[in-house]
């Protein structure tokens, strides 16, 4: 690891940036082009067959784990994967990714309001979770503040996965808490069959009166395939759990979507190359965001709220922004919206045998231009732009005996800025290149043994009005992995990791006021690089009426980067980006049992300690977890039931508040039904919080004046041809 300020001379002599980069993406084009020669690809079929199958005739479905990047069956992998397909997406799918996936083992939702919620593993999010669209990092703000959201639309994904461990870090290093895969069909892989297929669906919400519809359609011929879909949201405040003392509902949870994709891909017998553009916009309410300290500043390490004397030029309840005048009373139930637009080019392509020596060349490619505006009464008041690239290509070497494997290259360029009152973040430049190699070694029937290698170089550079700074990061991560098949249906797993995380151009550079999360926040340009060692060891039976999954991990953070609260005034927080050893530790777990061919049931939960090595805790950690669950499925009939326990969360850090436990029930059923040859229909609903209870999320900024959604009804008619 090497971290100095990047004198000229030296950063004149790296190659150019864009050079690399439009080096790369031609290359890969022009490696993937020969594609377009001939006829369609043959389809590949993910869908799994469903876990209510009769106990006696169950077999275990070999589903591919494509985030393992060699497609190793998810029941082999040596690290944890939870494969989400489209059938259990359908009663999950929310309008963020982090509600989505809320509630699998060891992962939470961070959300802010009902706009905005992004995944948190293992206690750990931000730049820890990695989130890609089909291999290729998602390039927005949300890894900067809890208010921004994900620029992907959970509702159209046909499956998500989440890996967890040490395997991670082929996708960047120091991802401890782990990677969200989140495949489309955006780009198609093959022509359907019949020539178009497709779907369309529409939903109604009870608790934030909400509607979205939905469509998705495929078709092509001959060498050629077309995809187009796109989906509309609209939904009002939603209603909490009784008894909250500032009412029923909460004000500026609001959210309205609009999404359109359309795609198309060259085919040919040996693989394919695609190109798809996509239109993401988003408007949602801020809650929590209050101006009552748009005011403070700092004196030296303290925070100062409230003008030194009254300016007698504002009127009474009113005060100014440079020019602008702000009145908190007038305008003191006019929330803050966030207007997002996200615009994005997906290139994806693969070439099966393309030269001797290698089996597969497969390329991911993704370039999004992302800007939202924070309006205040009515005007834009703060702009944040990100104009970023990510590359990745993967040469898949043939296989040599027992061992088979690949190595790659990524090119990544974030341009991040923030104008406007609440720019704490001054414009920077992020520049990361990395080389990865994976190898997998067969060692008989029963063993598999991994290892994986990463290199990546990071550049950053403030260009501030008042100052200017660069700063450079190199760092090597290794991973290795074991799986041993003790017993037919039985997997013993094991995985080490030492890895490395550069900071972020947010944990680097802030300085200002950021009224969204209620803090003036402060970065710290001569930061290190984090350096983990990380330990999974996994007890997996995935065969037979009775199954289970027990997994232990262990990650040691040296330098770790954490908003550290340094001062506060009233819910107003001083947050300096600091570094401490910490340590993450925890369990999960799921058991469940076939009981005859219509039922199952299952018991679940998760565990996460966080503590700095002084032995204080890590701030907003999630408490623990334990539920239960039940399944019924009779012809075209299937429901389902699960109860959990949400515990306290009284290990807290400094200037953190406890959060009471609360006790969830959430409810689902569906009819399946067919109306032609090869066309399907299904009516499905889901309750979730039945009980209507009063829940506050700890991992969230701004918990209290959000807590979670009240007695929830969800219809939905999904409609497929």
């Amino acid at each position: 690891m090497n971290h100095s300020p990047l004198p000229d001379a030296r950063r004149a002599s790296l190659p150019p940036r864009h050079a690399l980069w439009h080096a790369c993406l031609g290359a890969c084009l022009a490696t993937t082009l020969p594609l377009a020669a001939s006829a369609q690809a043959a389809h590949h079929d993910h869908d799994h067959a469903h876990e209510a199958a009769p106990a006696a005739t169950q077999s275990l479905p070999t589903v591919q784990a494509t985030a393992s990047l060699l497609d190793v069956p998810v029941d082999q992998a040596a690290t944890p994967v939870e494969l989400l397909g489209a059938d259990e997406l359908r009663t999950r799918r929310a309008a963020t990714l982090g509600a989505t996936l809320d509630g699998l083992a060891g992962v939470r939702n961070n959300h802010f309001g009902a706009g905005a919620g992004r995944p948190v593993i293992r206690g750990s999010d931000g730049p820890r979770v990695r989130v890609l669209s089909d291999g290729v990092e998602v390039q927005d703000a949300s890894t900067s503040s809890a208010d921004h959201a994900v620029a992907l639309e959970p509702l159209l994904a046909t499956e998500i996965e989440v890996s967890r461990g040490p395997a991670t870090l082929l996708y960047g290093g120091g991802v401890t808490g782990g990677v969200v895969n989140v495949r489309d069909g955006k780009i198609p892989t093959a022509v359907p069959e019949r020539g178009v297929e497709g779907a369309v669906e529409v939903q109604k919400e009870s608790s934030a009166r909400e509607g979205v519809g939905l469509f998705s359609l495929t078709g092509g011929a001959g060498n050629v395939a077309l995809h187009v879909e796109g989906l509309k949201r609209s939904a009002q405040d939603y209603d909490t759990g009784s008894g909250w003392s500032e009412g029923s509902r909460v004000v500026g949870s609001h959210n309205r979507s609009w999404y359109g994709s359309v795609g198309a891909s060259w085919l040919h017998e040996r693989g394919y190359l695609g190109l798809a553009y996509s239109n993401l916009r988003s408007r949602y309410g801020l809650p929590g965001h209050s101006h009552e300290y748009a005011d403070c500043h700092l004196h030296g390490n303290s925070l100062h709220c409230g003008s030194h004397d009254p300016d007698p030029t504002a009127p009474e309840g009113c005060h100014w922004h440079g020019t602008e005048l702000h009145c908190t009373e007038e305008h003191g139930d006019d929330i803050p919206l966030v207007d997002m637009r996200s615009e994005r080019w997906d290139v994806r392509g693969e070439w099966r045998e393309p030269v001797p020596g290698i089996a597969r060349a497969r390329l991911r490619a993704g370039i999004t231009d992302y800007r939202h505006d924070e309006i205040e009464h009515g005007a834009i008041g703060t702009t944040f732009t990100n104009k970023a690239h990510d590359a990745r290509l993967e040469l898949e070497h043939q296989r040599v005996g027992a061992l088979r494997g690949l190595v790659g290259v990524q090119l990544n360029e974030r341009k991040f800025a923030a104008t406007g009152n609440e720019a704490y973040v001054e414009p920077s430049t992020t520049r990361q290149t990395a080389v990865f190699a994976l190898e997998e070694y067969q060692l008989g029937e029963a063993v598999r043994l991994e290892l994986g290698l990463r290199y990546e170089w990071q550049r950053a550079r403030l260009e501030g009005s008042r100052r200017i700074v660069r700063t450079r990061h190199d760092m090597g991560s290794v991973s290795g992995g074991a799986s041993w098949n003790f017993a037919p249906g039985h997997v013993l797993a094991l995985s080490l990791s030492a890895s490395e995380r550069a900071p972020t151009a947010e944990e680097l550079f802030s300085s200002g006021v950021h009224l969204a999360s209620s803090t003036y926040e402060r970065g710290n340009s001569r930061l290190k690089s984090e350096r983990s060692r990380n330990f999974d060891l996994s007890l997996r039976k995935t065969a037979g009426a009775t199954r289970y999954q027990l997994t232990g991990f262990y990650n040691r953070i040296a330098d770790y980067i954490y908003a550290a609260t340094t001062d506060q005034h009233e819910n107003f927080r001083l947050i300096d980006y600091r570094q401490r050893d910490a340590t993450f530790k925890g369990l999960e777990a799921r058991l469940s049992h076939q009981w005859n061919p219509q039922w199952r049931t299952g018991i679940f939960g998760d565990v996460v300690r966080a503590s700095f090595q002084n032995g204080q805790a890590v701030p907003r950690i999630p408490a623990h977890r334990l539920g239960l669950d039940a399944q019924w499925q009779w012809q075209h009939w299937t429901a389902g039931a699960e109860v959990y326990r949400n515990f306290a969360q009284n290990r807290i850090a400094s200037y953190e508040t406890r959060s009471p436990a609360y006790t969830m029930l959430n409810l689902k059923a569906a009819y399946h039904g067919h109306y032609g040859q090869g066309q399907d229909w299904e009516l499905y609903a889901t309750l979730d919080n039945a009980l209507d209870k009063l829940a506050f999320n700890h991992t969230s900024f701004v918990k209290t004046q959000s807590p979670l959604r009240g007695r929830s009804l969800r219809v939905g008619l999904r409609l497929g041809f």
